[in-house]
């Protein structure tokens, strides 16, 4: 199974070096134990773009899409066995300490949940 952590932060949040050092030691030791599938920090949110169409307008804005004092910050996809396991790992990431991971399962059988056959029907 494959589980999306995603890492927010209250917007005035500032990482330390010893901070950063062992969220580097923490991906090392989950890849290194066949885990982490990938990962990666997110530039600032007023940096983001949104995207939405209606009808044939393409709209588009600059910044982040809510005003909740939380930001998405970083993700990790990890592979584990249950949700357990995925709990487990989320709370061993430094950053458990110092924000709020989200946990959410990666829905691999969307197909079959929405009733799309293998051949496309």
């Amino acid at each position: 199974m494959q589980f999306l952590l995603i890492i927010r932060h209250g917007a005035s949040f500032v990482p330390t070096a010893a901070l950063v050092a062992e969220i580097m030691a923490w991906a090392d030791a989950a890849r290194h134990d066949g885990v982490r599938v990938e990962g990666r920090p997110l530039r600032p949110a007023h940096e983001a773009m949104r995207v939405r169409r209606r009808g044939e307008r393409t709209l588009l804005q600059r910044g982040r899409f809510d005003s909740a004092d939380e930001q998405v910050a970083a993700y990790e996809l990890i592979a584990c066995a249950s949700e357990e396991d995925a709990l487990a790992i989320a709370a061993s990431h430094p950053m458990a300490r110092a924000a709020t991971i989200e946990v959410r399962e990666v829905w691999v059988d969307i197909d079959a949940a929405i009733g799309v056959q293998a051949d496309g029907r």
